[in-house]
């Protein structure tokens, strides 16, 4: 670029300008940005189920060896020889890593074509030495169509820019490990949904339900995103995390695995039942009777095996079409509710209307039996794998308001994210947008007190009466209604000449860039055609 000539090369200033931009957006980049691209290097030719496997197992493997070496450092510096002692470990709720699991050994190898080896060894020997987590970790490493060389660089970059130490190491890790799963979500696509659920979904379940002691169970339990949540739901609320205990079930093995390993990296004790496995015909947890049950089961199943489980004990309110195991879930949670309990159930907006087979029939079983304690209709765009617009369940045996139930429209509600992608506010995170967890959750509370005053277009109350009236559809838009819109007192014929001479200007603005475009173009060697 010559600075000593007179006029400014436009296509130069573009790049110069451009150039600046992706600078600073660089400059922006999270660590968990800086993370995620560098693990793009293992994408190669491995399917997505194996690529987060082996990703995510690395992380992990780094989290347990930092949290490790503080603690040895420690007993090193104490001078009684225990820091090769596995109990002084148990004690703090840190994983022993042995010789030949410890990422000095892993940095070591990493540049070498026999890295893949070492890092199997290395998750062999930490099920061995750690018994909570045998059989869960990933020891595929050493396989011909994983690239040695890109694995080995990875290792380096998670070794320069992914540090867990001090207090806030199991936050950094969360931060990590939530931003990863949302974008294999994202890159999964529909396959996505089967292992992750937005987290301001799950919050929004959690702070309904409210999960402060108990059992708390998900028969869809994906990667373990309900437990994650109610686990910061109890230290946001200062609660005591050994007072909850977790049961979860999976059918697919990796994710399976995946999820016995996010829960093991918040020190979160879990029993997912002996394998993995078919929530309706291999139940891993037959006499469990839970306090809070939360799941995000998948969307309108149809080959679902319904027509083995006809008179299967489970459907109290009608036996589920075998085209479709929506309420094929709904009373599989049911059934393992506690009489106090809470459920919290993520289904298509279908489930609030559909006439399909017997679905009819069972939605005006469960409202009879003054089950459904809330119906939230959530916005479009949530979830990365599916546009299928979903609806909230809030169930109980035991209601605060026997015989009514609320009806919350959200689908208003949130902010766009990204381009295709919207959440719901959470206050702290989201200081610009607002909290809309926080008034959703507020509603409800208000109306477990008998206090709420219903909000036109956003929130209301329905008795069963009501509800039969609606011939049991439960779409929140047939009770909230429309909301009023405020009048601004100015006139109708003086709004009118304002807008006008307004979209005039525009027009007048628009024409002086029609003319000024060419001549910018020409001024570059171009010209409109």
């Amino acid at each position: 670029m010559g600075f000593g000539r007179p006029r400014s090369d436009s296509a130069e200033v573009f790049t110069f300008m451009n150039m600046a931009k992706k600078t600073k957006e660089a400059v922006k980049k999270t660590i968990e940005q800086t993370l995620w691209d560098s693990a793009n290097e293992l994408r190669g030719n491995l399917d997505a189920a194996e690529y987060k496997s082996v990703v995510l197992g690395l992380v992990f493997l780094k989290y347990i060896n930092d949290c490790f070496k503080v603690k040895h450092d420690e007993l090193v510096a104490e001078g009684d020889g225990f820091e090769e002692d596995p109990d002084e470990y148990i004690g703090d709720n840190i994983f022993f890593v042995p010789t030949d699991a410890r990422w000095e050994k892993i940095i070591q190898a990493s540049l070498t074509s026999e890295i893949g080896v070492v890092v199997d060894a290395a998750m062999e020997a930490l099920e061995k030495e750690n018994k909570q987590l045998k059989g869960i970790l990933p020891k595929n490493y050493a396989r011909p169509e994983l690239d040695k060389r890109r694995l080995g660089n990875v290792i380096d970059i998670f070794e320069n820019n992914l540090h867990f130490t001090g207090a806030e190491a199991r936050d950094v890790l969360g931060r990590v490990y939530e931003y990863f799963l949302g974008e294999f979500a994202r890159e999964e696509g529909k396959k996505g949904g089967e292992f992750y659920t937005p987290s301001c979904v799950v919050r929004t379940i959690v702070e309904v339900i409210q999960p402060y002691k108990g059992k708390i169970f998900d028969p869809a339990c994906g990667s373990g995103g309900m437990f994650v949540q109610s686990s910061k739901f109890i230290e946001r609320h200062r609660g005591n995390i050994n007072k909850i205990s977790v049961y979860g079930q999976e059918l697919n093995s990796n994710t399976w695995r995946l999820a016995q390993m996010n829960l093991a990296i918040c020190g979160i004790e879990a029993n997912f039942g002996d394998s993995f496995g078919d929530s309706f015909h291999d139940d891993k947890h037959p006499f469990l009777k839970a306090d809070f049950v939360m799941a995000n089961p998948p969307f309108n199943v149809s080959k679902w095996g319904g027509d083995q489980l006809r008179d299967d004990p489970r459907w109290q309110y009608g036996i589920p079409p075998e085209g479709n195991a929506n309420f094929a879930w709904m009373q599989h949670m049911l059934y393992h509710l506690a009489d106090d309990g809470r459920i919290g159930l993520v289904l298509a907006n279908g489930s609030l209307s559909s006439q399909q087979g017997s679905e009819g029939d069972i939605r005006k079983n469960i409202v009879n039996a003054d089950l459904v304690e809330g119906i939230i209709a959530m916005p479009s765009q949530l979830f990365y794998n599916v546009q299928i617009p979903c609806c909230l369940w809030f169930l109980t045996k035991k209601k605060a308001q026997p015989g009514k139930t609320l009806f919350i429209d959200a689908r208003n509600m949130g902010y766009m994210k990204d381009r295709t992608h919207r959440e719901l506010s959470c206050g702290e995170e989201t200081e610009d947008h607002g909290n809309d967890i926080a008034r959703i959750a507020d509603t409800f509370e208000k109306f477990r007190a008998g206090t709420l005053e219903a909000e036109k277009g956003f929130s209301a109350i329905a008795t069963i009466e009501d509800i039969k009236e609606q011939d049991f559809i439960l779409t929140p838009g047939r009770y909230v209604g429309i909301a009023e819109v405020e009048e601004d007192g100015e006139p109708f014929q003086d709004k009118m000449e304002r807008l006008t001479s307004e979209l005039s200007d525009l027009f007048a603005q628009s024409h002086t860039l029609e003319d000024e475009i060419p001549k910018q173009l020409a001024s570059i060697g171009f010209t409109i055609k």
